[in-house]
């Protein structure tokens, strides 16, 4: 028997173990690196017949379908989705700016809507408050004018008549301050405010001051510093008329014009028509002068003479009696009375007593009773018309009768709130 020779290596028919060997083992390429890793076999789950070591190309539309044409289909579905996806969110962006404008553009009319309301109502408040003031001081300027009037001329009044006219004169301007302190001000008017309550302080303090000198003025002892003290009062009242045409009317008028709401100029005021004249002692001394002594229209009966009112139940409306200290409160939409009922404290029959009525300082409403006899009363009823409203003060005064020297109790002040 026969043996090839195994370390023949041309003896490749006869050694089974060289079948399918390379000569080098380490020849480069992917068969021959024994240190080259081998590539990844990914088993076909359909693999092609064997056609004799041939492997022919797939069919062409294996290839279309499974390759380029599939990829095409979902890539087309990819690009339209993605198209219609950014459109929608595009539309979505817009809408919302639309929408965010809109609400914008209302919040913004609102604004101005809200804006233009307020300043219309701040205006209104303005104008309303100029008007006031301007009733208020043309109401002043009539009281300066019958005041200086009846210092200059007082005809035939009598010490008492006198004396009685100023201590009217003195609640009337009394009657000014309250309505002054009581004023709706807007807050753009607080510095006007606090001028025009000055102003009308200082008015109302002299007026006091004068009022109370008065009757030692017109008598014999201490006359002469009484005169003095009332000059020195009519420079207070000088005063207060420069600092409200200096100051007040025009921080009035400023501030109207820098809010641009609409009123007319604020008036002058012209409480004392010629300072040079009444703030000299010889001027007081001079006009006082002519109401010294008495009238002949004082009676020289030998009778006392007086009437006066009981502060606490003289004075009613609609049957409530009015309190000096508290405030009375009657009900609105009535057309109150007042009724004053005047006692006769002296021993002669009065005739034709006047009693008056102002409220908040306006013009007086007047009635007289034709007769009341001694120690007996009378009543005189006195319609407000118009009907005040809110809460106000009401002066109520009895004029005194001829020859009457005590008139402290011919006047009550009352708080009335009409609602």
């Amino acid at each position: 028997m026969e043996f090839s020779n195994p370390y023949n290596p041309d003896d490749r028919d006869r050694d089974p173990f060289a079948e399918g060997l390379d000569d080098d083992p380490f020849a480069d390429g992917p068969d021959g690196d024994p240190f080259e890793e081998e590539p990844t076999v990914v088993s076909d789950p359909d693999p092609e017949p064997d056609l004799g070591g041939e492997v022919p190309p797939p069919p062409p539309s294996r290839r279309r379908s499974g390759g380029s044409g599939g990829g095409s289909r979902r890539g087309g579905r990819s690009r339209s989705g993605a198209g219609g996806s950014g459109g929608d969110r595009q539309q979505l962006m817009v809408r919302r700016a639309i929408a965010l404008g809109a609400g914008l553009l209302i919040l913004i009319l609102l604004v101005f809507g809200a804006k233009g309301c307020l300043d219309a109502r701040k205006n209104r408040s303005l104008e309303d408050y100029a008007n006031s003031v301007t009733q208020i001081v043309n109401e002043t300027n009539a009281l300066g004018k019958s005041f200086f009037g009846r210092l200059s001329d007082p005809g035939q009044l009598s010490v008492t008549e006198f004396t009685s006219e100023i201590q009217s004169d003195r609640s009337a301007m009394d009657g000014f301050l309250s309505r002054v302190e009581k004023l709706d001000t807007p807050g753009d008017m607080s510095s006007a405010q606090d001028s025009l309550t000055l102003v009308y302080e200082l008015r109302a303090s002299a007026m006091d001051e004068i009022a109370d000198r008065m009757s030692t003025a017109l008598g014999d002892e201490g006359a002469d510093r009484a005169r003095r003290q009332i000059a020195g009062q009519m420079e207070v009242l000088s005063a207060a008329d420069v600092l409200y045409n200096r100051v007040t009317r025009h921080q009035i008028d400023n501030t109207i014009a820098s809010n641009g709401a609409s009123a007319p100029a604020m008036p002058v005021s012209t409480f004392m028509p010629d300072p040079a004249q009444w703030i000299s002692v010889d001027s007081i001394n001079s006009a006082l002068d002519g109401v010294s002594g008495t009238t002949s229209d004082t009676p020289d009966d030998g009778l006392t003479h007086g009437t006066g009112i009981d502060p606490a139940s003289s004075v009613t409306i609609g049957g409530t009696a009015l309190s000096p200290d508290t405030t009375t409160t009657i009900a609105a939409g009535t057309d109150p009375t007042v009724d004053v009922t005047v006692q006769n404290q002296g021993t002669a029959t009065e005739s034709d007593v006047t009693v008056s009525v102002t409220v908040d300082g306006g013009n007086a409403l007047e009635e007289s009773i034709p007769e009341i006899a001694a120690g007996s009363t009378g009543t005189a009823s006195i319609p407000l018309t118009p009907a005040p409203t809110g809460e106000v003060t009401l002066e109520v005064k009895v004029d005194a009768v001829p020859g009457e020297s005590i008139t402290t109790n011919n006047e009550a002040s009352y708080t009335v709130d009409f609602g």
